[in-house]
């Protein structure tokens, strides 16, 4: 039987607690072949001091290492947040068929930047759990002020 979207946004807001936990940004990230998760990723720009630490990227990376292959046709990325116009770009190069992500971001979001962000074979559905993804964000940003 196969699992909803909403399984596996918990699964990357789980991620996202983490990161929280972790004091990074929360965001979470996983990716999804065959109704299975086989990567799990949240940011760690902190912890690494790396810019391109965000959940997208490494859970891409921890697919890519999962599958022995640089492209992921037939997964699917859950991810909390709306990625940014990097994210969308490796979620392009690495040919994800298919994108959900929950809150929008209409600050750094690729919508912000790009109208035709995807290639066209690329599903993307949006809004799943976007409450609960952005009030997370909204207490982890309280907390810096």
């Amino acid at each position: 039987m196969p699992l909803d979207d909403t399984y596996f946004m918990r699964i990357a807001l789980q991620e996202a607690e983490d990161a929280y936990a972790e004091d990074e940004i929360p965001v979470g990230a996983v990716v999804v072949l065959d109704n299975r998760v086989i990567a799990k990723g949240h940011n760690l720009t902190e912890t690494l001091k790396d810019v391109t630490a965000h959940a997208e990227m490494m859970a891409i990376t921890g697919a890519a290492n999962a599958l022995g292959a640089k492209y992921l046709q037939d997964c699917t990325l859950y991810v909390t947040l709306e990625p940014c116009l990097m994210c969308a770009g490796a979620i392009a190069h690495a040919q994800v068929k298919t994108l959900v992500y929950g809150a929008s971001d209409p600050k750094r979001g690729y919508t912000v930047y790009l109208k035709e962000g995807f290639p066209a074979k690329t599903e993307i559905r949006t809004g799943v759990l976007a409450d609960e993804a952005a009030a997370l964000l909204k207490k982890f940003f309280a907390g810096k002020r």
